[in-house]
């Protein structure tokens, strides 16, 4: 199989489908690998690195794509769409659920769209999705400290307060990976924390886990209404795999918050936790003020730490790929049960329920159809 990997173009992008020792991995199991000429540069990998480990160097976007399989690490896009093409594989995080231009350019390019996002393990986790969350929520805690600073426009609260001064409030909303990452970084720093989520099982390891450093609360509506209003920072981390985000926090709610709070919405790139989460913001311009509450809505927050997140996003995705360019997609999803969820659109079909369900689309069950 020929793979490909593109420069990546999104905003102040600079991770990378495939490091070095990665493409070395797909070349020693017998397949081509073309590289676009400094697609690693963002994360600090030479074309000499991946030619020394036997990939070729192609000169421009158009020769990365002209392959059997693409591995990426963002959606595609609408520059990209023209480079489709009927059965090419293409495997990378979409979170298609509001994406409907792109969804419709795969299914009438019949192409096999591969998503990172909604692939599970055997336990039900999210493997390809973890090493991100483990990112974002680290980064999260860490943009909301700095716009918190009164020279970013921000309350001027130390989180860790000083003897005599109360430390600031962190709210983080979803106990999952990212949630809990967020979490680590807040009480590091000497913050009041608390964590809320639905799960009552999620809410007891957390309790385990951090002891008294935090305080956990079932995520009821009221719960969230009186935590988000007393807080400093607020973090949004509720993903439902390949759906739209539930919006959790409302603008009354935001309206309430003292001005120069922070919130940081993780789950943006899936429309957001947050009703004042109205747009997606880049690296180059992160922030927007709603209501004097500084909101940081960064679809690609990974991307600021390029070399961190490369290499741990390849070593979730490396047996994946290979899987997929040894066997062929179709065989890699019948013997992977895990694989198979991440066929979201296949043949021209939608076939992930939950993309379907956000774009009222035909649903077809890729079992039917492999």
């Amino acid at each position: 199989m020929i793979i490909g990997v593109p420069k990546e173009i999104k905003n102040n992008e600079n991770r990378v489908g495939l490091t070095p020792d990665a493409a070395y991995a797909f070349v020693q199991a017998g397949h081509e690998v073309r590289i676009e000429s400094d697609a690693g540069v963002g994360s600090f990998f030479t074309n000499e690195e991946y030619v020394e480990k036997g990939a070729t160097i192609v000169s421009s976007a158009k020769e990365a794509w002209d392959v059997d399989m693409v591995v990426k690490v963002k959606e595609p896009l609408k520059e990209e769409f023209d480079f489709f093409k009927e059965d090419q594989i293409i495997f990378t995080y979409f979170h298609l659920a509001p994406e409907v231009d792109l969804t419709k350019a795969l299914i009438d390019k019949k192409v096999t769209a591969i998503a990172y996002e909604t692939i599970v393990d055997r336990f039900g986790g999210l493997p390809l999705l973890q090493p991100m969350s483990e990112v974002a929520g680290r980064m999260a805690t860490q943009v909301a400290v700095e716009n918190l600073s009164a020279i970013k426009g921000g309350r001027g609260i130390l989180l860790a307060g000083v003897p005599g001064v109360d430390r600031g409030k962190v709210t983080i909303i979803g106990g999952g990976n990212a949630g809990t990452n967020a979490a680590k970084i807040a009480v590091g720093l000497g913050a009041r924390v608390t964590i809320l989520d639905l799960n009552p099982h999620r809410l007891r390891e957390l309790d385990e886990l951090f002891g008294d450093s935090v305080q956990t609360l079932m995520s009821t509506p009221m719960n969230i209404k009186k935590e988000v209003e007393s807080s400093d920072v607020v973090i949004g981390s509720v993903l439902i795999p390949g759906a739209k985000a539930p919006v959790l926090v409302t603008e009354e709610m935001i309206k309430n918050m003292g001005d120069g709070s922070v919130v940081v919405d993780i789950a943006i790139d899936q429309g957001g936790n947050f009703e004042t989460s109205d747009r997606i913001t880049t690296h180059d311009d992160p922030t927007y003020v709603k209501h004097g509450v500084i909101h940081y809505t960064v679809a690609n927050m990974p991307g600021a730490v390029p070399r961190t997140s490369t290499i741990a996003l390849t070593n979730a995705t490396l047996q994946y790929g290979l899987q997929i360019a040894n066997l062929g997609a179709e065989e890699a999803a019948k013997r992977n049960a895990g694989l198979k969820e991440g066929f979201n659109v296949y043949k021209g079909h939608v076939t992930y329920k939950a993309v379907a369900e956000a774009q009222d689309l035909e649903y077809v069950e890729i079992d039917s159809l492999i």
